[in-house]
C-alpha cells in the first residue's frame, strides 16, 4: 500500500495545521492510501551548519527527528509539509527541520509526490506556501495541486472546521495525490521508466 508522510511543523500538536493535515489523512484513507502524521515538536530545532557530514554518513550530525525520518524515508511515496504562517512565512522550526532533511536526503526525494499546506488567521498564506514548495521543486519531486492554494484560515481548530472551502481544498489535494499514485503504479506496471538524469552540474556566479 502507498504511504504519505504528513509533517506537522506547528508548535501546537493539535492546532489548526493538524486539523488541515487530518482532513488530508482521512481522505487518503478513504482512497486506499496509508498516511502518517509526524509532529516535529516544541523543542528548538538546530539549523543546518553545512558541515557536510551527511555526505559521508547519510545522516545529519544532529541526532533528532530529522534522522528518524531519514531512516524511514524510503517507506513514503509522498510528503506533505504543514505549517502555520508567521510573518508571512513558515515556522522557523519547520524551515530548520526541512533544510536538514532535504540537504541530507535530497537525492532520495526524486519522484515522490509533494505538497505544502499552510494555516493562517488572515494573511501571508501564499508567501509561506511558496517558500515550502521550493524544497520540492529543487528535488525532482512531483508537486500536487488542488482546487485552490493549499491553505486554511482560522485562529483555532474550531475556526478551521468552519472554513469549508479550505477543508475541501485539503480533500481535493488528497484525492489528487491518491490518483497520481495510482497512475504512477500503472505506469510502472506498463514499463514506463523513471527518468535517468544527467550528472548534476553546478555553476557558480562570481
Amino acid at each position: 500500500m502507498s504511504k504519505i508522510l504528513l509533517i506537522n511543523g506547528s508548535p501546537h500538536e493539535h492546532g489548526c495545521t493538524d486539523t488541515a493535515l487530518n482532513e488530508i489523512a482521512v481522505t487518503l484513507s478513504n482512497c486506499g492510501v496509508e498516511s502518517e502524521i509526524v509532529w516535529i515538536g516544541r523543542q528548538p530545532v538546530a539549523g543546518c551548519i553545512a558541515c557536510g557530514k551527511c555526505f559521508q554518513t547519510g545522516q545529519c550530525v544532529f541526532q533528532d527527528k530529522v534522522n528518524e525520518l531519514v531512516q524511514k524515508l524510503d517507506e513514503y511515496d509522498g510528503i506533505v509539509t504543514g505549517s502555520p504562517v508567521y510573518y508571512a512565512g513558515p515556522s522557523g522550526q519547520l524551515c530548520a527541520f526541512l533544510d536538514r532533511l532535504f540537504y541530507c536526503s535530497g537525492g532520495r526525494m526524486a519522484g515522490k509526490l509533494a505538497a505544502a499546506v499552510v494555516s493562517c488567521r488572515r494573511g501571508g498564506a501564499s508567501a509561506a506556501f511558496d517558500r515550502l514548495n521550493k524544497y520540492f521543486t529543487i528535488s525532482n519531486m512531483v508537486v500536487v495541486g488542488s482546487q485552490y492554494w493549499n491553505q486554511v484560515h482560522g485562529f483555532t481548530p474550531e475556526d478551521v472546521r468552519k472554513d469549508e472551502e479550505g477543508l475541501q481544498t485539503m480533500r481535493t489535494l488528497a484525492q489528487n495525490m491518491a490518483w497520481l499514485l495510482q497512475n504512477r503504479k500503472a505506469g510502472e506496471q506498463n514499463g514506463v521508466p523513471f527518468p535517468q538524469y544527467e550528472k548534476r552540474m553546478q555553476t557558480n556566479f562570481i
